[in-house]
């Protein structure tokens, strides 16, 4: 029997961790980054403990040789690369006429460069074996809408999607599928930075944001990471062969496209 390989970026917290569990329990061998060694370390016992085969590896994914290696890492360790989840990034909360060119180069290399570059490192390995590879990235509802405060996060997450789409047009003849998830609200620690700046600017309490941003969710609660590891799940697997180019919104009913 063959052990399907997945590498998940940003795999050791929040909304990827819960990604990396999800796939570790659908059986795949795990190859786990992050740029934090401790979080990497606590999830790699934590995990083993559980009974998944995982390795970790340091890295910032802003840079292409860090995501090659990446990929070479799994392959080394375990012959093969059946998935690759783009899912680490960062976001910028501030308004429009406060922006940077600092904050714009940062988000950017670490939303957006970083997808190009694993997308790259993944479909050279992928192109070369047999079966269906799956590239799945981390988009958001911001890439289907625009939120004030968020501008560049915003423009960023567009830009997943527009990648999304264009790799996948590029390597469908690989029997390649390059999909997006687009997550919602969640109570993780980057919603604790944006509620916190949001607060700051217009003078909420805190938690404010966080309760105004999810008070329209349909399914009634704000997401967690457990919805997000099943959507990766489902395009992780056979039952999304016939998926490619989309992104796909799980936020309990708050964006519809």
């Amino acid at each position: 029997m063959v052990h399907k390989v997945a590498v998940v970026t940003g795999g050791a917290s929040g909304l990827g961790k819960g990604i990396a569990e999800r796939l570790g329990k659908d059986g795949f061998k795990l190859v786990i980054s992050d740029v934090n060694q401790k979080f990497l370390d606590d999830t790699q016992k934590e995990f083993i403990n559980k009974g998944y085969e995982v390795i970790t590896l340091k890295g910032d994914v802003s840079i292409q040789k860090d995501q090659q290696l990446l990929a070479q890492t799994a392959l080394n360790n375990f012959g093969r690369l059946d998935v690759w989840v783009n899912n680490a990034g960062i976001e910028s909360v501030v308004p429009f006429s406060d922006i940077t060119q600092e904050q714009l180069e940062k988000v950017f290399a670490i939303d957006v460069f970083s997808v190009v570059y694993g997308i790259q490192a993944a479909a050279e390995i992928m192109k070369t074996q047999d079966g269906i590879g799956k590239i799945i990235n981390a988009c958001s509802i911001a890439g289907h809408e625009s939120y004030e405060m968020l501008a560049t996060y915003s423009a960023a997450k567009h830009a997943v999607r527009s990648l999304t789409v264009a790799a996948a047009k590029e390597y469908a003849k690989h029997n390649i599928r390059v999909n997006s998830y687009c997550p919602g609200v969640a109570a993780t620690s980057m919603w604790d930075r944006v509620d916190a700046a949001m607060a700051k600017e217009y003078g909420w309490q805190p938690g404010e944001a966080l309760q105004k941003f999810s008070a329209g969710i349909l399914c009634g609660r704000t997401e967690e990471p457990a919805d997000v590891g099943n959507i990766v799940s489902f395009l992780a697997s056979s039952d999304s062969d016939y998926i490619t180019g989309q992104s796909i919104l799980v936020d309990g009913g708050m964006v519809f496209r």
